[in-house]
């Protein structure tokens, strides 16, 4: 995460300007585990998958995703920090240990979030997952359906793209609504050349859509946060703290961060002001509209002014 904040301009100074902490992002994916770098920040856990009270992760994924957020770097002194360190965090898990899913608990996932919107103040959804073809296609279109629904009630939907490219219309189906923010991944020449680079599969929009898929782009190849493995031996010192992880569902969070930065900073923006500045504010990348959007998200020059 320390490159990653280096290339999309999140620096330091910038996680300081922070007017007001209470500002929450709801994650849908695998759960969330115990980790020094979440410190007291999660407020808010609900499991659709097995029905357990108390919050866990038994894939990973979630508490990676999780990290990319909003970890503290505490476990790394501040090496390895999330986006928006500072934010709460409100989880939902709707994927199995092997991060699989299905319709029916990622809906019941997103009417937990919109029914607790006001209770755990709500400003940001970060979806890092896809959903498998187990339902109807009038299922799917419900399921979309309660996004725009979400983000009509004024929260910032952050949804990947999928990692089904390079080639055309491969962009998961819940980042297919207009509304949502549809995050695909960019390296902006960081790694070279390399064939196992996310952008390479990272999920592309139709060039006969009448809108950009995705919307911005960010990294998401061996990005480093947390590991829900991590343990505090006897000394005092954290084992197992941090793992690197590929994706669109990497690239995600890192977004959902940059939006929940900039609420922290401008707290009476509404999501689709917070959409505008996100994607007037990235960089042009060169590439194609339907791998790279709107470009690399440029977190100075979003939170630079309002």
């Amino acid at each position: 995460m320390n490159r990653v904040r280096k290339q999309i301009g999140c620096s330091d100074f910038i996680q300081s300007e922070i007017i007001t902490k209470e500002i929450t992002v709801a994650v849908l994916d695998t759960g969330i585990g115990s980790h020094p770098d979440f410190d007291n920040r999660i407020i808010g856990f609900a499991d659709f998958v097995n029905g357990r009270l108390g919050s866990y992760d038994d894939s990973g994924h979630g508490t990676h995703v999780a990290g990319c957020i909003g970890g503290s770097g505490r476990a790394s002194d501040g090496m390895y920090k999330g986006i928006a360190p500072a934010c709460r965090l409100c989880v939902g898990k709707v994927l199995d240990y092997n991060g699989e899913g299905s319709i029916e608990s990622m809906y019941k996932g997103l009417l937990w979030v919109l029914q607790n919107r006001i209770r755990y103040r709500i400003r940001v959804l970060n979806i890092s997952v896809g959903i498998g073809q187990d339902g109807t296609k009038e299922r799917m279109d419900e399921l979309i359906g309660l996004l725009d629904d979400i983000w009509a009630q004024g929260i910032v939907v952050v949804c990947a793209a999928g990692n089904n490219g390079p080639e055309e219309g491969t962009i998961s189906p819940l980042g297919s609504s207009s509304r949502v923010i549809t995050v695909g991944c960019h390296e902006g020449g960081y790694f070279g050349a390399r064939e196992d680079l996310c952008e390479n599969y990272s999920g592309r929009g139709g060039l006969k859509l009448l809108y950009r898929k995705p919307d911005v782009v960010a990294p998401g190849t061996d990005i480093v946060s947390c590991d829900v493995k991590c343990r505090k031996t006897n000394r005092g010192e954290y084992r197992n703290a941090y793992r690197k992880k590929s994706g669109t569902s990497m690239a995600t969070p890192i977004v959902s961060g940059a939006a929940a930065l900039y609420l922290q900073k401008y707290p009476y923006m509404n999501n689709n002001q917070v959409k505008r500045k996100l994607i007037y504010s990235a960089r042009d990348m060169g590439d194609s509209w339907n791998k790279q959007g709107w470009g690399m998200i440029d977190v100075e020059k979003m939170c630079g002014s309002c």
